[in-house]
């Protein structure tokens, strides 16, 4: 992957940088700049510049580090980025005890909203068809300690015997990740469900569901309900389908999210765009998957749509609606491909990774 320099004087689309990471990366980043250079294509968008840079483990054995100094000044520079899974559990130390690629890039930029869509495919084995929702997740705060503290984590050990974890709430922080749970709503079937445990962390939790709840007095036309998270997890299994815009915490979002995608068909499907107000990132909800890396059967599904996230974002930023249909064209050859029954073993499916490649970028090419 180089940069698409133009030589005709035509325009030149946004430049993204390109962080492949670990495990099954090198095989679903590839795809996923490949299905984007066709969706711009065939949407007769100015061709995107991408951007390679190190992350990961090849960091570590290039740079010394898993995010390199210099990755982060050249990705403040882009566009938008989009970033491969991470395996930093097998990291050497000491980079397995510290903040992983994707945290530290999230922290450097500020990049507070988690957006993460759950939508049941035609074809593929999702346990609650008519799903489609979104959690947005606060990504700064809440009980993930290496987000709440100024310097070191949250957690400490005043004794071998006791651990303790702070999770840290600020109106502010809950406030913007509102306005963008309800700035979505209104764009989609407008109604926002806020997920909390008030009713034991009152004052946490309270603050997060009273701040929401605040905010939704200034969208009259948004309907807003809220759930303990106990009670959520029970309702996404029950009728997932109810549910439109989830705003929640951060461990709560995380957890969430995987269990909506999961009921959506498979956490190969579940696509992820983290956003500030000015910078976005697509990265996948799932994992690096070590142990099918290499063999051409990791579904790129989930990789291709944060993609398609990421050109949608930068057409609203932009006023580009032709960049926007390249987005859009993205889902809609994906989900033509699916319900054609070409699918990766995770869908039941046979077909490896590159051949689904293949037969997305051939759909956007037809005109899908």
């Amino acid at each position: 992957m180089t940069g698409n320099d133009r030589t005709d004087g035509g325009p030149i689309g946004p430049r993204l940088g390109v962080l492949i990471g670990d495990g099954i990366g090198p095989e679903i980043v590839p795809a996923a700049v490949a299905v984007a250079d066709a969706a711009v294509a065939a949407a007769g968008a100015a061709p995107l510049e991408w951007h390679p840079l190190p992350i990961g483990a090849s960091a570590i054995d290039e740079n010394g580090t898993p995010t390199p100094a210099a990755t982060l000044d050249a990705l403040a520079a882009l566009d938008g980025w989009v970033l491969g899974p991470h395996d930093s559990a097998a990291y050497p130390e000491p980079f397995r005890s510290q903040l992983n690629p994707s945290g530290t890039v999230r922290r450097h930029f500020g990049l507070y909203a988690n957006i993460r869509p759950a939508v049941a495919f035609s074809g593929a084995r999702a346990v609650v068809p008519g799903m489609d929702l979104v959690v947005v997740r606060e990504n700064t705060e809440g009980f993930y300690a290496d987000r709440n503290t100024v310097a070191g984590t949250g957690e400490f050990m005043p004794s071998p015997d006791v651990a303790i974890a702070l999770g840290v709430f600020t109106r502010t922080a809950v406030r913007r990740i509102a306005v963008t749970a309800f700035e979505l709503a209104r764009r989609r079937r407008r109604r926002v469900t806020v997920v909390h445990k008030a009713n034991v962390l009152r004052l946490t939790m309270g603050l997060f569901r009273d701040v929401c709840r605040e905010v939704g007095r200034d969208y009259p036309d948004v309907a807003v309900d809220d759930l303990h998270i106990d009670a959520a997890t029970v309702h996404l299994v029950r009728r997932g389908a109810d549910f439109d815009v989830v705003v929640t915490e951060n461990m709560f979002g995380d957890v969430l999210s995987d269990l909506a995608g999961e009921l959506a068909g498979s956490l190969g499907t579940a696509p992820s765009l983290n956003t500030s107000d000015d910078r976005a990132m697509a990265q996948a909800a799932h994992g690096s998957a070590p142990d099918i890396a290499g063999r051409d059967v990791a579904n790129p599904i989930a990789m291709m749509l944060s993609t398609a996230m990421l050109l949608e974002w930068l057409g609203d930023r932009r006023g580009d609606a032709v960049l926007r249909d390249a987005g859009y064209r993205v889902h809609a050859a994906v989900r033509s491909t699916v319900v054609r029954g070409i699918t990766t073993p995770d869908l039941g499916g046979s077909t490896t990774t590159s051949g689904f490649t293949a037969a997305v970028v051939a759909e956007l090419a037809a005109g899908g």
